[in-house]
C-alpha cells in the first residue's frame, strides 16, 4: 500500500462542483483585485475566529510582516520568537529591521516555553510571537501575562492552527493581531498562495490593509512606504467555499490522531500529548520523535509511507541567519528535536485501511527504544 504524506483529492473531488462554479462566476464576474469575495471571506473568516476585522494578503509571511509593521516594530528593536518554528516567522521579524530573538520549545508541546521567555526580554524588546505549531496553541495564559508585565506586543503565528483553541478562545483571538496562511497543505488551503491578518484593532487593521496595498486608503494616495501583498478573488472565493467545512475536517483530524494516540504501542516512539479540557489540537501535522529517526523515516518510505520533517535545520543553524552566530549546541532543546521528530500522514480522506497500516507498520518497526 502507498499512503502519500497529504493529499487534498478527497477534499477536492467533493468540492470539485462548488469551487468550478465559483471560479466561473468570478471569472465572468471580471473583477480580480479586492472585490466583492475578499470583503465576503475577510467577514466570515474573522466571525470564525472571533475577531472582528480580517485583511487578506499574499502569504502567512507577509501577514506578520505587515502585523509587526504596523506596530512600528523595526531597526533596534527586539521580537522573542520560538526557536522551534519555520523560517517565515524568523524573516517576518527580520524584514522589518528587528532581531529575532530565539526562545527554547516546551519538549512536551512543541511550542514555546513561557518559563524561559521572561530572561529574555531586554529595553529593546517590542513583542513576543508565540506559534501556535502543528495545530496545537501555545500556552497562551504566560505569555499574555508577560506581555502585559512588560507592555509588549503578542502577534499570534497562526499559520498552522486554523480552528484550535486555547481554553475556549479560538486560534488568532488572543494576542494584538495574528497572521495566518493559506497555504495549500494548511486546514484550510487556497488553490495557491495567501495569507490573512486578524485583530480586534480597527486602526491596526486599517494600517494592515494600507501597507499591503502600497501604502495606500485611496488609490494613488501613498501614505506609507507599502508593499504588494493582496489575497487576490479567486483565492478568496476558493477559501469561502472551503471554510464552512473546515469543522468538519478538524474532527476527521481527530478522529485520526486519535487512533494513532491509542494504537500505536511501539516504544521506539514518542507520541505527542492529546488534546485535553484547554486545548482544542486540529493536527495540522502529527510529529512523532525517535531517536532513530533518519533510520525510521528510510522504513516507512520502504513501506510505501510517505513522511516530512518539520524541521530538519534548526534557523540558528542556517546559512540565512549565520549573521546572528549563534553556535551550534546553545539552543539544544530545538536541535534535540530536529533530529528526532518525524511527521506521518495526517488529512481529511485518509481511510480506515490506511489508518490501519500505518499503525501496523510502525508498530513492526525494530529500531532504537526512546
Amino acid at each position: 500500500m502507498n499512503i502519500p504524506f497529504v493529499s487534498l483529492e478527497t477534499m477536492h473531488k467533493e468540492l470539485e462542483l462548488d469551487m468550478t462554479k465559483c471560479f466561473l462566476d468570478i471569472y465572468r464576474e471580471n473583477t480580480f483585485i479586492m472585490g466583492r469575495q475578499l470583503s465576503a471571506f475577510e467577514q466570515e473568516f474573522a466571525r470564525y475566529c472571533g475577531c472582528r476585522f480580517a485583511v487578506g494578503c499574499g502569504t502567512g509571511l507577509d501577514a506578520l510582516f505587515l502585523i509587526l509593521k504596523a506596530l512600528g516594530i523595526g531597526q533596534g528593536d527586539e521580537v522573542i520568537i520560538p526557536s522551534n518554528t519555520f523560517i517565515a516567522t524568523a524573516l517576518a521579524v527580520s524584514y522589518t529591521g528587528a532581531l529575532p530573538v530565539f526562545v527554547e520549545p516546551d519538549e512536551n508541546t512543541f511550542t514555546i516555553c513561557p518559563n524561559l521567555i521572561e530572561e529574555k526580554i531586554t529595553a529593546n524588546t517590542r513583542a513576543i510571537i508565540p506559534v501556535h505549531l502543528y495545530g496545537r496553541c501555545a500556552d497562551m495564559d504566560p505569555v499574555l501575562d508577560l506581555a502585559s508585565k512588560y507592555n509588549l506586543y503578542v502577534v499570534e503565528d497562526a499559520a498552522q492552527s486554523h480552528g484550535a483553541s486555547y481554553k475556549g478562545k479560538r486560534s488568532g483571538s488572543m494576542g494584538i493581531a495574528a497572521g495566518f496562511s493559506f497555504y495549500p497543505g494548511k486546514n484550510l488551503g487556497a488553490l495557491g498562495d495567501g495569507g490573512i491578518v486578524v485583530t480586534n484593532d480597527e486602526g491596526l487593521a486599517q494600517k494592515v490593509r494600507m501597507l499591503g496595498n502600497y501604502g495606500a486608503k485611496v488609490k494613488y494616495h501613498h501614505e506609507y512606504q507599502g508593499n504588494n501583498s493582496r489575497l487576490d478573488e479567486l483565492q478568496a472565493g476558493f477559501l469561502r467555499v472551503k471554510l464552512p467545512h473546515l469543522n468538519q475536517w478538524n474532527e476527521e483530524r481527530n478522529r485520526i490522531a486519535q487512533r494513532y494516540l491509542k494504537e500505536i504501542k511501539n516504544p521506539a516512539v514518542k507520541l505527542p500529548i492529546s488534546n485535553s479540557n484547554d486545548y482544542y489540537n486540529v493536527w495540522h501535522l502529527f510529529v512523532l520523535r525517535c531517536n532513530s529517526r533518519d533510520d525510521f523515516q528510510k522504513y516507512l518510505e520502504d513501506h510505501g509511507i510517505g513522511t516530512n520533517i518539520h524541521y530538519p535545520i534548526p534557523m540558528h543553524c542556517q546559512s540565512a541567519y549565520r549573521d546572528l552566530k549563534i553556535p551550534e549546541g546553545t539552543l539544544q532543546v530545538c536541535e534535540r528535536l530536529s533530529k528526532e521528530i518525524i511527521s506521518i500522514p495526517m488529512y481529511y480522506g485518509m481511510t480506515d485501511a490506511e489508518i490501519e497500516y500505518v499503525v501496523d507498520v510502525i508498530n513492526r518497526y525494530e529500531g532504537g527504544v526512546q
